[in-house]
């Protein structure tokens, strides 16, 4: 056992240098936690990275907390999270404030940001249907999946998107080779979790996924509808980093709580800072109109988009070895993986390029950002730096 302040003092060194992404967290914890301190091993880190890939949420969050609770118990987990995650949602809402005290919504250079997301969600893009769609079922799966969200763009059109396409891999694609036998109840550590305190925590997430509407349908609270809104969003993403996108504007824009421009502006600045995407949620939180807005405001969205993956990551844990072994869990994940390439697919269509892209120029720089990334390899945040720069020295028509 070890000390949640030095969970603290990893994860929070983490959260101020872990650049380029989901993945790219992977590679840093994978780095730090088995190589270099070795507060577990090869097989244990794998198995862990299944589970938060299977679940719902953040996968590199839910990572770096079981390894906390691995290492500290439930402060651990809670300390894992707050440093690898408060950086990059204070970074976001000082630019929020930034913003909205100079009055820099309309600033040239803001655009650029726009245009740069064009480019990351591309990448994103690119990168999961290469791994999550590589064969002809899957990819008819992922373009389904992202007709029907152009047709249907609403949140219960995502969410059929989700359930066909975890029911046509139940049905239809194969399951994958089976895997190694590990187990993670035999991780030391985890056998703190009972099977009872694991169905709580279940419990508890469906309790607040399926009553926090029935309790604002008959009490209208603002503050309540913001933690509600984000806590859906986390709870129902699948795929995690920019799978998110989607959800959390349709949470947002519709109701005019916060404006699409201001929305992928900040998802922008996002690609520019450490940490988990999922941060984007504190700047959100803060711009959003009506109050509760500003500290509050992101302090619901950001706890409200994080409290699922707590909830679901402990309890799934003391019936983890049982579930990954059922053939058909594997394949309906493959299906609902497929299924969020499409949905990131459409999000790249709208509301990304239909926002950022208004002319030839615009399309340059966007194609000349998605070279950076993907060819040249450059990191995310010099791209960000670049667009927003090039599209303040072009000027506000660019």
């Amino acid at each position: 056992m070890g000390s949640p302040w030095e969970v603290l003092r990893v994860a929070g060194r983490l959260g101020l240098t872990s650049f380029g992404g989901p993945i790219a967290h992977l590679g840093y914890f994978r780095r730090e936690y088995v190589e270099r301190r070795r507060w577990l091993d090869e097989r244990q880190y794998g198995d862990l990275v299944s589970l938060c890939q299977l679940l719902p949420g953040p996968a590199s969050s839910q990572l770096g907390i079981a390894i906390g609770m691995l290492r500290a118990g439930f402060l651990g987990g809670l300390f894992a999270w707050l440093g690898f995650t408060v950086p990059s949602a204070l970074a976001l809402v000082a630019f929020a404030y930034v913003l909205q005290a100079f009055h820099l919504v309309s600033a040239p250079w803001l655009h650029g940001l726009l245009v740069v997301t064009v480019a990351v969600v591309a990448q994103a893009v690119w990168a999961m249907a290469r791994s999550l769609a590589p064969d002809a079922p899957r990819a008819t799966v992922a373009l389904a999946a992202a007709a029907l969200a152009l047709v249907w763009p609403t949140a219960a059109g995502q969410l059929t998107v989700i359930a066909a396409g975890a029911l046509v891999g139940a049905l239809l694609l194969p399951s994958p080779p089976p895997e190694a036998a590990a187990e993670v109840s035999t991780v030391p550590g985890w056998e703190r979790i009972g099977r009872g305190t694991g169905a709580v925590l279940i419990a508890a997430f469906f309790a607040l996924l399926l009553g926090m509407p029935l309790v604002l349908g008959l009490w209208r609270s603002q503050a309540l509808a913001l933690f509600d809104a984000f806590y859906q969003a986390g709870a129902l993403v699948f795929g995690g980093g920019h799978v998110v996108l989607p959800l959390l504007q349709r949470a947002v824009v519709p109701q005019g709580w916060v404006s699409n421009g201001a929305f992928l502006a900040g998802y922008g600045a996002a690609q520019a800072v450490p940490g988990p995407l999922f941060s984007f949620a504190a700047y959100l939180g803060f711009v959003v109109r009506p109050a509760p807005n500003g500290p509050l405001g992101a302090a619901l969205a950001l706890s409200g988009i994080y409290l699922p993956s707590f909830l679901l990551l402990t309890g799934i844990l003391p019936f983890w070895e049982q579930i990954r072994r059922l053939g058909a869990v594997r394949r309906m994940l493959r299906g609902v993986n497929a299924a969020v390439v499409g949905l990131l697919l459409a999000a790249l269509y709208h509301p990304v390029w239909t926002s950022a892209i208004r002319g030839p120029t615009d399309l340059a720089l966007a194609l000349g950002a998605f070279a950076l990334l993907q060819i040249w390899r450059v990191p995310p945040w010099i791209v960000v730096v670049a667009a927003a720069a090039a599209s303040g020295l072009l000027g506000a028509h660019l």
